[in-house]
């Protein structure tokens, strides 16, 4: 009875998923113009790539305002700073923005922060906050942390958060990244990628071709991945819950219906998953990056490679 209701469930929700983003694109969006063309990223293009990017977010919040936009208008501008460094912008429709805290090209470590759901450039504060609060914390000039917001989150109550499906069309633009990084590092920085929430499963659909050294996810709803050993990587593997989570009551269930994955599976923290499981503290679904909390101490010592010192509960 459970399975067929959980079924049932999954199936209305998949077709809400399909209905609602059709009836949604018949709203007009916030117009912007299309990305400028950079030269392919390396170390002796990343000052040009950072200017090219801030006059597009300037270009944006020119449009924005002129559409009677202030709030985006406001963000666009923010990111326009001359002391922004923006690897790429989009103002379109969501928008997307990759932005670099310290000397990405001198970095001996890296970390990627890969965001979960209802995560644009209007929300786009609140993750840049994280990754300032993990580059403060690292504390090291030869660190550089990188907030990567490439991919369509799907929104909290948005059907499709329950679908792999956006997590399948971002993972190609995130093994792109990733690539496009290691020109820039060279192959000798250790990349950790930080995973949050559905970032989780954007994270585990491209585990299996990037060169990254570590994976964390924190408020992990599942990975679409009975094991950690399925996602086909050679970086370690971590995950946390924060005890006021959320999430912690997410059925842990998939099903395939109508060509896609409804439900995430295994839970990462569950010793079925077989993730290396590091303490969290008692902070809910928006706390992992907190200042002083224990979740941001342990991802600050996954990335350092001080994995001896990492807590668990």
């Amino acid at each position: 009875m459970t399975g067929r209701w959980w079924r049932g469930t999954l199936a209305a929700l998949l077709t809400g998923a399909v209905v609602l983003p059709l009836s949604a694109a018949a709203r007009p969006g916030v117009p912007a113009p299309a990305p400028v063309p950079t030269a392919p990223l390396t170390r002796a293009t990343l000052d040009r790539t950072y200017a090219v990017h801030r006059a597009g977010a300037a270009e944006a919040a020119r449009v924005a305002g002129a559409h009677g936009d202030r709030h985006r208008a406001a963000a666009d501008r923010a990111l326009a700073d001359p002391a922004r460094h923006l690897l790429a912008f989009d103002g379109r429709g969501t928008g997307r923005v990759t932005e670099v805290f310290g000397d990405l090209a001198r970095a001996d470590r890296v970390a990627v922060l890969v965001p979960g759901s209802d995560t644009g450039l209007d929300t786009y504060d609140r993750f840049r906050a994280a990754a300032l609060a993990l580059h403060r914390r690292l504390g090291d000039p030869r660190t550089a942390v990188v907030a990567w917001l490439g991919y369509r989150t799907p929104g909290t109550v948005d059907p499709a958060v329950t679908t792999t499906g956006r997590a399948e069309e971002a993972a190609p633009r995130l093994r792109e990244f990733v690539g496009a990084l290691r020109r820039v590092t060279g192959p000798g920085t250790h990349v950790s990628l930080l995973c949050h929430s559905y970032g989780s499963v954007v994270c585990a659909r491209a585990a299996a071709c990037l060169d990254v050294g570590d994976i964390a996810l924190v408020g992990s709803p599942g990975t679409g991945f009975r094991t950690a050993a399925g996602l086909r990587t050679r970086a370690r593997v971590w995950a946390a819950r924060g005890g006021g989570d959320w999430v912690a009551h997410v059925p842990h269930l998939s099903a395939g219906l109508f060509g896609t994955t409804v439900g995430f599976g295994t839970d990462p923290v569950s010793p079925a998953f077989g993730a290396r499981v590091f303490a969290a503290g008692d902070g809910g679904h928006s706390d992992y990056f907190a200042p002083g909390s224990p979740s941001l101490s342990n991802l600050a010592r996954i990335v350092l490679g001080e994995t001896t010192e990492v807590t668990h509960d």
